[in-house]
């Protein structure tokens, strides 16, 4: 079992970290066409996309890896840093849910009118998919998925801070 957690783990976080790399590649490699072929004024155009996306991502990352770059580095993080580092989903969890149902929220009508992503019957896989309405059943399982998802990460919280007072 644990040698499953482990290989789900890895598989995650190779996962992860090349979506990561890709996003800033791509904000790199845009920044530098933009700089080549039209000069520095069109450089943000070319990249706010891209930046928007990886900045995303970033935020979460600076308590993470000053984190473990305290540890590998010293061996020991303080202690502030690591409540920092298990601490910030309690802000962040449902700041970021409820961006997702609001944004989604605000775009429905926009869905619903332009259709995007749909697929309409008859095709050869004789399926229909409405991205308005799958996004509809999306939100409507934050309400009961949410608070178990909020619960767990609190046990995973109180079991990190819990573990790093007896170590």
């Amino acid at each position: 079992m644990a040698r499953d957690a482990s290989v789900v783990r890895r598989l995650y976080l190779s996962v992860y970290n090349w979506i990561v790399f890709i996003g800033w590649v791509q904000v790199s490699w845009s920044m530098i066409l933009a700089l080549l072929e039209n000069g520095y004024e069109a450089v943000y155009a070319a990249v706010e996309q891209h930046l928007l996306f990886a900045q995303t991502a970033a935020i979460m990352e600076v308590t993470r890896y000053s984190f473990y770059g305290m540890k590998e580095s010293f061996g020991f993080t303080p202690s502030w840093l690591l409540w920092l580092r298990y601490s910030t989903f309690i802000v962040c969890f449902p700041v970021g849910m409820v961006s997702e149902v609001g944004l989604v929220y605000i775009v429905l009508p926009f869905m619903k009118a332009s259709e995007k992503y749909c697929l309409r019957m008859p095709n050869k896989w004789s399926f229909s998919f409405k991205y308005f309405y799958a996004s509809v059943f999306f939100m409507a399982l934050y309400a009961p998925v949410y608070p178990q998802l909020f619960r767990y990460l609190i046990a995973q919280w109180k079991k990190a801070l819990a573990k790093a007072k007896t170590t």
